[in-house]
């Protein structure tokens, strides 16, 4: 198995928890407590999708996803080498699938939930309600009800609306105010024409806060999510710096929180990024030794987590081209192409037509479009991409799907990509 050996998990969280943070590897590794998991090699992830394909899915054929538990141990581990002081709340709308979320509880994240549907779901898992941030600033009078209820005491706002509603429905709750990055504009899903208070509204905003006798603990921002600019870390925070003094200067109760938001990608960008963040606070709050840093990475965890596997249930050729059809596309998990501006890449399984050489290393490859399985000519997952010659029944298989992929598949025309199943893997080295 490529040097490695892959356990699998089942969908159970207690067990997965057990068998890879602090416990008892499982029985394959009973003589051996100290082997830490890793992510799975690429040849590993093959061989362990094969055999789903071939021993569970023969009949029906379904889409799945592997959540490699290896990989989100080393992105933690990686999250805690570079931001060591930063504390990270998971954005849970970026992919709620509740093994995932179990997992990054374990591994000590806390979680930044968007509704009252989220608080529940993270609630739900056995998480406390005081290692959530409600981070959406405005919010439905009835999630603030729901939020003082459960105990969740630390939520955003950037408009004196706002403000009104939390003073009447939690009044307990503690408040970061939101502002605005003057420089998102790079990003691939900007934040701030939706979301944060302007230079020139944050005085009103503070003022109409405290005269309200709610506590605005601290700060918080978003720079952007995917492919944003790291610098724009800079000016955010020492704008952050500015809503602390500002605070102090109208005799405000000290500000001890501050939010630097996502925008985090793993890979060099996240390097780029740390790097950023850690001289912007180096320069602008070293003389706060008692600030809690906290951050609502979502992508950064989510995205290279999971790995997609849908079959091809239609051909066509035409010429030079092959077109494909499969069963799973941008009403499902691909809908990360039309609302998160995702570009999806593609392999091939031929697990029925060529299984002597299921990746088809070595074959002549044509100029390929990859349809979903919707009446809708907008379900269109690639285009002009090059692929070996595939069948009926065989697979084609997309890295790098975790993030605004499952969370918002949709149910039309039928088609269930929504209710996908995730199997669950990780891996020690032979």
């Amino acid at each position: 198995m490529s040097g490695q050996t892959v356990i699998v998990s089942g969908l159970n969280p207690a067990a997965i928890l057990q068998s890879t943070i602090g416990g008892a590897p499982p029985s394959t590794a009973e003589n051996d407590h100290t082997r830490k998991v890793v992510p799975m090699s690429k040849d590993a992830l093959q061989d362990f999708m094969v055999s789903i394909i071939t021993q569970k899915l023969q009949d029906e054929k379904l889409p799945f996803y592997v959540l490699d538990l290896g990989e989100v141990v080393s992105l933690m581990d990686q999250w805690n080498n570079a931001l060591p002081n930063i504390r990270p709340f998971y954005a849970v709308k970026c992919n709620p699938e509740p093994s995932f979320l179990s997992m990054l509880s374990a591994l000590g994240s806390n979680f930044d939930c968007a509704s009252r549907a989220e608080i529940e779901y993270v609630l739900s898992l056995g998480i406390s309600p005081d290692r959530i941030v409600f981070a959406n600033p405005c919010k439905p009078e009835s999630d603030i009800i729901f939020a003082a209820k459960v105990g969740v005491n630390l939520t955003t706002y950037d408009s004196e609306y706002e403000v009104y509603k939390i003073r009447k429905h939690h009044p307990k709750s503690e408040l970061l105010l939101r502002i605005k990055p003057m420089d998102d504009a790079n990003a691939r899903c900007p934040m701030g024409p939706k979301y944060g208070a302007l230079p020139e509204e944050v005085q009103p905003l503070l003022r109409a806060a405290h005269a309200a006798r709610l506590t605005v603990s601290g700060v918080s921002f978003h720079i952007g999510s995917g492919d944003a600019d790291s610098n724009a870390y800079l000016g955010a925070i020492a704008a952050a710096k500015e809503v602390f003094q500002t605070a102090a200067r109208f005799g405000m109760s000290k500000m001890t929180i501050l939010d630097i938001g996502g925008g985090f990608t793993s890979g060099h960008q996240f390097t780029t990024a740390a790097t950023a963040v850690k001289s912007a606070l180096s320069q602008h709050f070293h003389d706060e030794p008692e600030l809690t840093i906290i951050a609502e990475p979502g992508r950064f965890f989510a995205e290279t987590a999971f790995t997609l596997a849908t079959t091809i249930i239609g051909k066509r050729v035409r010429g030079e081209i092959r077109e494909y059809w499969i069963n799973d596309g941008l009403y499902g998990s691909m809908n990360c192409v039309l609302y998160d501006h995702a570009t999806v890449t593609a392999t091939a399984l031929a697990c029925m037509s060529n299984r002597g050489n299921v990746n088809c290393g070595g074959s002549k490859t044509f100029p390929s479009t990859v349809f979903g399985p919707t009446c809708d000519a907008l379900d269109t997952v690639l285009r002009d991409y090059q692929l070996p010659e595939l069948q009926v029944n065989d697979w084609l298989v997309f890295p790098n799907m975790g993030a605004y992929t499952k969370a918002a598949g949709s149910n039309f025309n039928g088609f269930n990509t929504s209710a996908i199943v995730t199997h669950l893997a990780y891996a020690y080295p032979s």
